[in-house]
Protein backbone atom coordinates (compact mmCIF):
# COMPACT_ATOMS: atom_id res chain seq x y z
CA UNK A 1 0.00 0.00 0.00
CA UNK A 2 2.94 2.17 0.67
CA UNK A 3 4.51 1.46 -2.47
CA UNK A 4 1.64 2.28 -4.30
CA UNK A 5 0.86 5.61 -2.67
CA UNK A 6 4.76 6.42 -3.35
CA UNK A 7 5.03 5.26 -6.86
CA UNK A 8 3.01 7.86 -8.28
CA UNK A 9 5.05 10.33 -6.43
CA UNK A 10 8.67 9.15 -7.77
CA UNK A 11 7.13 9.55 -10.99
CA UNK A 12 5.82 12.97 -10.75
CA UNK A 13 8.24 14.92 -8.35
CA UNK A 14 7.35 17.23 -6.55
CA UNK A 15 8.46 16.80 -2.90
CA UNK A 16 11.84 15.34 -2.90
CA UNK A 17 12.62 17.25 -6.56
CA UNK A 18 10.71 19.71 -9.14
CA UNK A 19 7.49 18.11 -10.69
CA UNK A 20 7.89 17.01 -14.44
CA UNK A 21 4.92 19.44 -14.57
CA UNK A 22 7.20 22.78 -13.44
CA UNK A 23 10.13 21.20 -15.33
CA UNK A 24 8.24 21.14 -18.51
CA UNK A 25 6.28 24.57 -17.97
CA UNK A 26 6.96 27.67 -19.58
CA UNK A 27 9.06 25.93 -22.33
CA UNK A 28 8.31 26.46 -25.89
CA UNK A 29 9.56 24.45 -28.69
CA UNK A 30 12.22 26.82 -30.16
CA UNK A 31 13.69 26.69 -26.46
CA UNK A 32 13.07 22.74 -25.80
CA UNK A 33 14.47 21.95 -29.25
CA UNK A 34 17.74 23.95 -28.32
CA UNK A 35 20.82 22.00 -27.14
CA UNK A 36 22.99 24.28 -24.53
CA UNK A 37 27.01 24.55 -25.93
CA UNK A 38 28.90 21.49 -23.89
CA UNK A 39 25.69 19.49 -23.05
CA UNK A 40 24.44 16.28 -25.32
CA UNK A 41 20.63 16.81 -25.35
CA UNK A 42 17.93 19.34 -25.50
CA UNK A 43 15.07 19.26 -22.85
CA UNK A 44 12.91 17.44 -25.79
CA UNK A 45 15.28 15.11 -26.53
CA UNK A 46 15.44 14.05 -23.41
CA UNK A 47 11.61 13.41 -22.78
CA UNK A 48 11.84 11.66 -26.11
CA UNK A 49 13.86 9.23 -24.66
CA UNK A 50 11.84 8.71 -21.20
CA UNK A 51 8.84 8.18 -23.44
CA UNK A 52 10.52 5.38 -25.73
CA UNK A 53 11.62 3.94 -22.22
CA UNK A 54 8.31 4.30 -20.55
CA UNK A 55 6.39 3.06 -23.50
CA UNK A 56 9.03 -0.10 -23.94
CA UNK A 57 8.26 -0.74 -19.84
CA UNK A 58 4.79 -0.57 -20.18
CA UNK A 59 3.86 -2.81 -23.14
CA UNK A 60 6.17 -5.37 -20.94
CA UNK A 61 3.28 -4.86 -18.13
CA UNK A 62 0.18 -4.70 -20.55
CA UNK A 63 1.36 -7.52 -22.62
CA UNK A 64 2.52 -10.08 -19.66
CA UNK A 65 5.48 -10.90 -21.62
CA UNK A 66 9.81 -9.73 -22.01
CA UNK A 67 10.94 -7.55 -25.13
CA UNK A 68 13.86 -7.90 -26.41
CA UNK A 69 16.47 -5.32 -25.90
CA UNK A 70 17.30 -2.70 -28.87
CA UNK A 71 20.51 -3.41 -30.09
CA UNK A 72 22.01 0.12 -29.24
CA UNK A 73 21.17 3.08 -27.21
CA UNK A 74 21.09 5.16 -30.11
CA UNK A 75 17.69 3.50 -30.68
CA UNK A 76 16.11 4.85 -27.74
CA UNK A 77 17.08 8.56 -28.28
CA UNK A 78 14.84 9.58 -30.86
CA UNK A 79 15.65 13.25 -33.10
CA UNK A 80 13.08 15.46 -31.63
CA UNK A 81 12.61 18.69 -34.16
CA UNK A 82 10.50 21.79 -32.99
CA UNK A 83 7.75 20.90 -34.76
CA UNK A 84 7.39 17.75 -32.80
CA UNK A 85 7.71 19.32 -29.09
CA UNK A 86 3.71 19.19 -28.49
CA UNK A 87 3.60 15.61 -29.43
CA UNK A 88 6.70 14.33 -27.68
CA UNK A 89 5.45 16.64 -24.13
CA UNK A 90 1.81 14.99 -24.73
CA UNK A 91 3.20 11.62 -25.00
CA UNK A 92 4.61 11.70 -21.73
CA UNK A 93 1.99 13.40 -20.07
CA UNK A 94 -0.17 9.63 -21.67
CA UNK A 95 2.38 7.25 -20.40
CA UNK A 96 1.85 8.90 -16.69
CA UNK A 97 -1.32 8.18 -17.07
CA UNK A 98 -0.80 4.59 -18.22
CA UNK A 99 1.62 3.87 -15.26
CA UNK A 100 -1.04 5.08 -12.50
CA UNK A 101 -2.97 2.23 -12.52
CA UNK A 102 -0.24 -0.50 -12.45
CA UNK A 103 0.98 1.23 -9.16
CA UNK A 104 -2.01 -0.40 -6.91
CA UNK A 105 -1.68 -4.31 -8.83
CA UNK A 106 -1.45 -7.24 -6.50
CA UNK A 107 0.84 -8.88 -8.37
CA UNK A 108 3.80 -6.37 -7.97
CA UNK A 109 6.35 -9.59 -6.93
CA UNK A 110 5.43 -11.23 -10.17
CA UNK A 111 8.33 -11.26 -13.17
CA UNK A 112 7.51 -10.24 -16.40
CA UNK A 113 10.77 -9.20 -18.04
CA UNK A 114 13.29 -12.43 -17.63
CA UNK A 115 14.09 -11.93 -14.01
CA UNK A 116 12.36 -8.52 -13.34
CA UNK A 117 9.26 -8.05 -12.01
CA UNK A 118 6.40 -5.74 -12.31
CA UNK A 119 6.84 -3.88 -9.62
CA UNK A 120 10.58 -3.60 -10.53
CA UNK A 121 10.06 -2.09 -13.63
CA UNK A 122 7.30 0.57 -12.11
CA UNK A 123 10.86 1.37 -10.01
CA UNK A 124 13.19 1.41 -12.70
CA UNK A 125 10.44 3.73 -14.76
CA UNK A 126 9.91 6.26 -11.95
CA UNK A 127 14.14 6.57 -11.41
CA UNK A 128 14.92 6.57 -14.98
CA UNK A 129 12.44 9.29 -15.36
CA UNK A 130 13.76 11.03 -12.29
CA UNK A 131 17.47 10.74 -13.36
CA UNK A 132 16.62 12.81 -17.27
CA UNK A 133 14.67 15.23 -15.20
CA UNK A 134 16.96 16.33 -13.42
CA UNK A 135 19.26 16.56 -16.67
CA UNK A 136 16.26 18.56 -17.97
CA UNK A 137 16.46 20.93 -15.09
CA UNK A 138 20.34 20.95 -16.17
CA UNK A 139 19.84 21.90 -19.64
CA UNK A 140 17.24 24.59 -18.81
CA UNK A 141 19.59 26.36 -16.40
CA UNK A 142 21.81 26.46 -19.21
CA UNK A 143 19.54 27.93 -21.44
CA UNK A 144 18.66 30.49 -18.95
CA UNK A 145 15.32 29.29 -18.99
CA UNK A 146 15.15 28.23 -14.96
CA UNK A 147 13.45 28.93 -13.14
CA UNK A 148 10.05 28.30 -14.93
CA UNK A 149 7.21 31.13 -14.16
CA UNK A 150 5.33 28.05 -11.88
CA UNK A 151 8.54 28.36 -9.96
CA UNK A 152 11.40 25.50 -8.84
CA UNK A 153 13.48 24.68 -5.89
CA UNK A 154 15.69 27.77 -6.08
CA UNK A 155 16.22 28.78 -2.72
Amino acid sequence: MAFARLLPKLFRGGQAFVGVEASLSSLDADMATTRPAGLPHSVAELVAHVNWWNRWMLDIIEMGEAQPYPKHAAETWPVVASEDWPRVKNEFYELLARIDPHAARPDLANPVNHEETIGELLADMALHTAHHFGQVVTVRQALGAWPPAGGGDTW
